[in-house]
């Protein structure tokens, strides 16, 4: 199959090509054939995008790590629909295909009970036409009504299209004359049952990139036998005829008004390796904009912080699978807990947070010593003790009353000190807690923040990072 022409010089520039692939639920096959359709586009010689809707940080790893691909969260919640718009619109110029990946089932947001943070959500944000991925093992005829009833669900549903997984040549050909005569929707074409391409759960997701046994063999047969089976060209149609995006103006005026508050000249270390991996593109690309020179390090494998830094960031990851390796690299810790002590400012998220307390009880069950610089120990516990959005309030960042704080918490372990500065509140419900550490240096705890949502925390940060620099 040969690749249709998708340079057009007159196209709009805020028409950004896109197209969202969702399903019915998790364990529908849309990472599998989001990273297949991904690869197999980039081997044609196109300049993709990825994005992942909602929070996760497992996904755009692998986009970005084994594809090679650019990958940004687009989350209505954190980032709220202008955040949305702005990111999509920000990294999707100048680019062939822009590639969404849905999250859960097609409608499901907050608290279960909501389409608000829904990948539809998203597509409703953006305008961006979807495809349905269906799982097809097990059923047949009743496909037909599943897709019938997504179609009917939402007036604006935005679905243009279906591809069939785990279904066979000859029972294709049958579902996609049975679905196209019924529905008013094309289908696409299909996945045939690609064992070997199968990538494993693990508790916070799929398995990082580093886990998965060659991987990029895996992606490059999945790409292959995509060609054959989904109707590519079709697909890049159907992304192309899009509406433009419209700019917001009052996002758009902030963005550009950042150089008001520009700090220039200071530097921030950010905590970057197998231990600390979830970090959002956009947050170190508003540091940035700030006027912040970002340099990553790693508490694993460098032996100290880097010189001449005015800020800290330890973002999420696995802490507990190499607490060992964090452990008994003594001179990091000591680093940086001298420089936490110091007051050079701080940010630490989640497992950031942990390795910045006195001790971690690493996955194995042993008891290891972390940097120190915050008071108590995190351990592990058997049920998923924080899941979900929750909104910040009543809280300070680096001294300053920023308002309300939209953020996301997913983690199996707990704190002996998890910190008294904000109330945390699940949206959609009576449910609170006091949460997180912050003082005029330091905002550590479980929440994890997108910036694109909350630019206050990122200037506020940039701000202290700036005070400390010209008390240095």
């Amino acid at each position: 199959m040969q690749p249709i022409n998708d340079k057009d010089n007159n196209r709009n520039s805020n028409a950004i090509p896109r197209l969202l692939l969702t399903a019915a639920s998790s364990g529908s096959g849309k990472t599998m054939i989001t990273c297949g359709i991904l690869k197999a586009l980039k081997n044609r010689g196109l300049n993709c995008a990825a994005f992942k809707c909602g929070p996760d940080y497992i996904d755009p790893m692998f986009h970005r790590k084994v594809l090679g691909i650019d990958s940004y969260n687009l989350d209505t919640f954190m980032c709220k629909r202008t955040g949305v718009r702005q990111s999509l619109l920000s990294h999707g110029k100048n680019r062939d295909i822009c590639i969404l990946e849905g999250v859960m089932g097609y409608y499901d947001g907050i608290a279960g009970i909501s389409k608000e943070a829904s990948a539809w959500d998203v597509a409703d944000t953006t305008d961006t036409p979807a495809i349905l991925i269906l799982d097809c093992k097990g059923v047949s005829v009743s496909a037909v009504a599943v897709v019938k009833g997504f179609l009917e669900y939402e007036t604006e549903h935005h679905i243009k299209g279906v591809i069939l997984n785990r279904i066979s040549p000859m029972m294709y050909a049958r579902m996609k004359q049975m679905i196209e005569e019924q529905l008013k929707v094309r289908v696409y074409g299909y996945v045939p049952v690609v064992s070997e391409c199968v990538l494993e759960s693990r508790y916070l997701g799929l398995q990082i990139p580093e886990e998965v046994e060659k991987i990029d063999e895996k992606l490059e047969h999945l790409a292959r036998v995509m060609e054959d089976t989904v109707d590519l060209d079709g697909i890049l149609e159907l992304a192309r005829n899009v509406s433009a995006m419209q700019e917001d103006t009052q996002v758009k005026e902030h963005l550009l008004n950042l150089s008001d508050t520009l700090q220039k000249g200071i530097r921030i270390a950010v905590a970057h390796d197998e231990a600390f991996c979830f970090i959002y593109p956009d947050n170190l690309e508003i540091l940035k904009k700030l006027g912040a020179e970002i340099v990553t390090f790693s508490p694993i494998h460098d032996r100290s912080l880097p010189e001449n830094i005015q800020g800290i960031v330890l973002y999420g990851g696995y802490p507990e699978l190499y607490a060992k390796e964090l452990s008994e690299n003594d001179s990091m810790r000591e680093s940086i807990c001298h420089a936490v002590t110091l007051g050079v400012p701080c940010i630490a998220e989640c497992g950031g947070f942990m390795y910045l307390q006195e001790r971690l009880e690493g996955s194995d069950g042993k008891i290891y010593d972390m940097a120190g610089a915050l008071f108590g120990k995190s351990y592990k516990t058997e049920k998923l003790r924080r899941f979900g959005y929750i909104i910040l309030s009543k809280g300070t960042v680096f001294g300053h009353n920023v308002g309300n704080i939209t953020a996301h918490e997913f983690h199996y372990y707990e704190s002996e000190e998890c910190g008294h500065a904000f109330t945390a509140k699940k949206p959609m419900s009576t449910r609170g807690w006091e949460c997180m550490i912050s003082t005029d240096t330091i905002l550590a705890g479980y929440p994890h923040i997108h910036y694109m949502g909350n630019p206050q925390v990122a200037e506020a940060f940039a701000g202290a990072c700036r005070r400390y620099k010209e008390k240095d």
